[in-house]
């Protein structure tokens, strides 16, 4: 069996967890099979410890937020001949603990072991402190 490796990745633009589902859900065309796909220019070179289970990690305003399981890697041509890697991603998005996170282009690979747990259920629902309070609470420890 191989390892299990996640992606993470910065979503430029949006304000929250939620404005990331309402884009993927509602406003984007890139959707196949009724799943939404991000698309980037390279292809993982992971990508049997990706499809083991991993997951892309959302970092929302300097913070990552939350966590969708990947379920393929896609090939996509674009209009201008070049070949990209379409990242299909469960239509779930699974709420993390909050862990602060520098800026940084595209993606990067996440060690399981340093990917942040994901909330419980019970925890899903709980009021959504303001970026910057939870990125402050998170670099002292208490998130």
């Amino acid at each position: 069996m191989s390892d299990l490796i996640h992606l993470i990745k910065l979503s430029v633009g949006s304000e929250s967890v939620e404005q990331i589902e309402d884009w993927q859900r509602n406003r984007s065309k890139q959707r196949a099979g009724g799943h939404y796909y991000h698309i980037t220019r390279m292809w993982p070179k992971r990508e049997k410890e990706l499809l083991n289970g991993g997951s892309i990690y959302w970092v929302v305003k300097g913070l990552l937020q939350a966590r969708q399981r990947i379920i393929g890697l896609e090939e996509r041509i674009g209009d201008d001949g070049i070949r990209r890697c379409a990242i299909v991603l469960d239509p779930d998005l699974i709420r993390t603990a909050t862990a602060p996170k520098r800026p940084f282009q595209g993606w990067r690979y996440l060690k399981p072991e340093d990917a942040p747990p994901d909330l419980g259920k019970s925890r899903e629902n709980d009021d959504t402190l303001p970026p910057e309070l939870a990125g402050a609470l998170a670099e002292i420890g208490v998130l």
